[in-house]
């Protein structure tokens, strides 16, 4: 706690010395970027200043220089997400948001649901790498109306790469603890090395981005090593102004030691073999103040768990899942607003050796408007109806309303409701003596209200706000004492209120040098209302507190970024993890070298994953775009 008190004590002293120094509050680059980025969502587009709802973007340009090496590291510097990682360096990680579980939250590739109908543990196999990324948007809170089924507690949108010019970013990186193998690991320090290569060729009518990425650690611990191959491509074609057509596919393998990941100590040499692709294939097409965009797309994966590495006549669990997924979004700008509606429809299915072979259906439509109520009242109001096959209909509506009060202030509140499918895991895993699933569950509902006051002017964003959100027939895998398996039910009511503020202020103190600071709070209180006195597995691991806060400082080519997360769960001590990156640029090279976990800290965020110590890299990226 002392770091964090002197990190806050070390903005206060920037701030009070740039203010001396500042005479101007000019906008910083980063905030003109924020302003003009539309946000994509999935029907309706909007630009950033003018959300109606709590959204925050990370730019390619902050992904840049945060000390990060895969997108899991780069999501845990965000307010109100908790990335749980069972495995470091990108490899396994389990995404909520304020205090919500891994299932409860949605992961989207320029809009495709990454959804993985066997479990949520899958969902971050993602194929895209860091260099391949223009920004991500966080959408907190129940969404079901923007997004449809299971973006209960919120939704991770990431889109990629796309423009007019063409450009070539290849990032090499090599890091090491420096800590000697454990014994029985082999030889040798633990370390690793990784390197990505995306290109991009933009014209006036189309944009084609390729992008491969390899890395290979030895872990940090016996048997942690893991191998991660990721292929992405995304291409935009416009015949005229009225019509384009868009493409994606992407490719994720992952293999790596699984010691402590679902079943410890006993796991000790267990392993896990993962493959995920993604297809999507869209157009949009203009007619006047009407456009229609449909989509097809596809997501596959599989899951090779190897309890036994050495042996994989047992204990081995196999899985094959798909999901095709159709789509059909369109909107109308009339006097009074944009209307948005269509349909959707999304089949799954999985083949597996401890869950069977299941199939199921799920379809949905939509229809909201978005308007402006006089020149400062702007609302958006929508209704989302859902059937699936095995738990039949139901309906989800929300509603956003800002009111600016003037040219810097901005009152925001929203109401929403949403719906978490279970998983086949949830309902069929047959997994003695560990775990086994409910076939009786039934989907979970939430309904979350918000309200959020906003300041932004010149270099100064502030924001903060309060929400609580009421989760009925919550699903958690519970027992009743140590020698029973685990087994997900429908226990009650989650309960959760919430506050958060950020603060984020860049100054430009000449014309070669400029610094920052940003500090982000979120308090979580949950409560939770069952007859059942059984021990819960999920419930008490989410975050109580959640302070991140940075500092970033460049002059000439020289600059440098200081991140500092402390964090308190429901059971566990608090811990604190500070992360330093230092970046030289020459030309269209940048130098680069990172310290995550600079105290040395000892933590776990899932299973009995103990995570990295002190970690150090050295990288060389070099990034040429066409003038």
């Amino acid at each position: 706690m002392k770091k964090v008190i002197f990190s806050l004590g070390l903005f206060s002293t920037i701030s009070a010395f740039a203010q001396q120094n500042n005479g101007s509050t000019d906008s910083t680059m980063k905030s003109n970027d924020l302003e003009e980025l539309m946000i994509q969502g999935n029907r309706l587009q909007t630009p950033f200043s003018e959300a109606t709802r709590d959204i925050q973007v990370i730019t390619q340009k902050q992904i840049q220089s945060l000390p990060a090496k895969s997108l899991n590291e780069v999501l845990s510097y965000i307010s109100g997400v908790d990335i749980r990682q069972r495995g470091p360096f990108g490899t396994q990680a389990d995404i909520s948001i304020d205090g919500g579980t891994s299932e409860q939250t949605l992961v989207l590739i320029n809009g495709v649901k990454m959804i993985d109908a066997q479990s949520a543990h899958n969902m971050m196999n993602l194929p895209v790498p860091l260099s391949a990324i223009d920004h991500i948007e966080i959408i907190r809170g129940a969404a079901a109306r923007i997004y449809g089924i299971n973006a209960l507690t919120g939704a991770v949108n990431i889109v990629t790469k796309r423009g007019k010019r063409s450009s070539v970013t290849a990032d090499l990186q090599a890091g090491s603890s420096f800590q000697s193998k454990d014994e029985g690991d082999g030889s040798g320090m633990y370390g690793g090395t990784s390197a990505e290569i995306t290109g991009m060729f933009g014209r006036d009518q189309q944009s084609q981005l390729f992008s491969v990425a390899q890395s290979d650690y030895n872990g940090q611990r016996y048997n942690s090593a893991a191998k991660n191959t990721r292929l992405f491509y995304n291409g935009n074609y416009d015949f005229n102004e009225h019509n384009s057509i868009q493409a994606m596919a992407g490719y994720a393998r992952n293999h790596f030691g699984a010691n402590g990941f679902y079943a410890a100590p006993g796991d000790i040499n267990s392993e896990e073999h993962t493959e995920s692709s993604v297809f999507s294939l869209s157009s949009k097409h203009t007619f006047g103040n009407f456009t229609v965009s449909p989509r097809i797309s596809d997501r596959y994966g599989e899951d090779d768990y190897r309890y036994y590495k050495d042996n994989l006549n047992k204990a081995r669990s196999l899985h094959y899942t798909n999901a095709l997924m159709l789509e059909l979004n369109s909107s109308l700008q009339t006097q009074i607003g944009t209307f948005g509606f269509g349909v959707e429809s999304r089949l799954e299915k999985i083949n597996s050796s401890n869950i069977g072979e299941h199939h199921r259906d799920n379809h949905g439509m939509y229809a909201e408007l978005k308007t402006e109520l006089g020149p400062k009242i702007r609302a958006t109001a929508g209704l989302y109806g859902n059937y699936n096959t095995d738990f039949g209909y139901q309906l989800y509506p929300g509603i956003d309303v800002a009111y600016l009060l003037n040219g810097y202030w901005k009152i925001s509140t929203s109401i929403g409701s949403g719906q978490r499918i279970p998983s086949f895991t949830d309902l069929y895993l047959n997994q003695r003596p560990g775990n086994v699933g409910n076939a009786l569950l039934q989907p979970e509902s939430a309904w979350n209200y918000e309200g959020n006051v906003q300041y932004n002017k010149g270099n100064l964003q502030f924001k903060t706000g309060y929400f609580y959100r009421n989760i009925t027939d919550f699903i958690d895998w519970v027992r009743d004492n140590p020698s029973q398996p685990y087994s997900p039910y429908n226990l009650g009511q989650n309960k959760m209120e919430g506050m958060y503020a950020r603060l984020q202020q860049d100054f430009k103190v000449t014309d070669t040098q400029s610094f920052g600071y940003d500090v982000n709070y979120n308090y979580l209180n949950p409560s939770f209302a069952t007859s059942t006195e059984k021990q819960s597995k999920y419930i008490l691991e989410s975050l109580k507190h959640q302070l991140v806060a940075g500092i970033h400082y460049s002059i000439n080519d020289f600059s440098f970024q200081i991140k500092d997360r402390w964090l308190k769960r429901e059971l566990g001590d608090a811990y604190t993890i500070a992360d330093v990156r230092l970046n030289y640029k020459v030309q269209d090279f940048l130098l680069y070298t990172e310290v995550t976990n600079l105290f040395n800290a000892d933590y776990q965020e899932a299973g009995a994953v103990p995570m990295p110590t002190r970690w150090f890299s050295l990288g060389l990226k070099y990034q040429w775009t066409q003038h």
